[in-house]
């Protein structure tokens, strides 16, 4: 996985950084890091620019401004962001164009920011997505569900999937068929940069996307999307649903 240094520039400012939604934050200790994401000018819906990255120090209460350089992703909404080890990960998500299933990564604690494309990894990629969740649990990223997109093929094999419409689409050399939600648990390993899809025991949760996840010790929580909270026993891979006390 390469990248591309190249000086970052900081601008510092009180002022809040610009409203959007869609976009990605992760929190550092007391820096809260915000990337990309769109807002809404006379109507209309602007990507926000993907060379750059809003950091909040929440002690001192000043924003600032760092351009990225590098191997820029493209402008992105509804992708997934996961913070391990200093470094941003993001997974996913839609451009002006199409769904994807790239991923790049930026070395937060690196002060030349500069995003990289993570390539030649080993094992099958998940198909493109949006609006899925990850956990971050014994340095891998552990992703769950989301929407997207699947060729006749991966839907005839796949028992996790749920169709929602079907139409033609072309996303690189591929064909897709089926749009719909899923819930399926993909892992990612950075240092081999491998992709693996585990399987899991327990009441598996019905696919969804636009859903909250949250990682606590060992377990993984999700809720909202559809229907009730189920949290995934992360070392053990073992789906519970939370009930609520009387």
């Amino acid at each position: 996985m390469g990248s591309t240094k190249e000086p970052a520039a900081v601008t510092a400012q009180r002022s809040p950084v610009p409203p959007r939604s869609d976009h990605i934050s992760v929190l550092d200790g007391h820096k809260l890091y915000v990337w990309g994401g769109c807002q809404c000018v006379d109507g209309q819906e602007t990507f926000l620019p993907s060379n750059e990255i809003w950091l909040y120090d929440m002690e001192n209460g000043v924003w600032s401004q760092r351009h990225v350089g590098g191997e820029v992703p493209p402008v992105l909404l509804q992708t997934c962001g996961a913070y391990l080890q200093g470094i941003l990960y993001i997974f996913g998500g839609c451009d002006n164009n199409d769904y994807t299933n790239l991923m790049y990564f930026v070395d937060l604690s690196d002060e030349e920011y500069s995003w990289g494309k993570v390539t030649n990894t080993v094992g099958t990629i998940p198909s493109p997505r949006v609006r899925h969740s990850c956990w971050v649990y014994r340095n891998r990223l552990i992703y769950f569900g989301g929407y997207g997109c699947k060729s006749v093929r991966e839907v005839n094999n796949s028992k996790s999937f749920m169709v929602d419409e079907a139409s033609w689409a072309t996303i690189g050399s591929e064909f897709f068929l089926f749009w719909g939600w899923n819930n399926e648990v993909h892992m990612f390993e950075p240092e081999s940069a491998t992709w693996t899809e585990p399987q899991t025991q327990g009441q598996t949760p019905e696919p969804r996307a636009s859903h909250a996840s949250a990682t606590l010790g060992h377990k993984g929580y999700i809720c909202g999307g559809l229907v009730r909270p189920l949290n995934l026993d992360l070392s053990k891979l073992i789906f519970s649903v939370l009930l609520s006390r009387p």
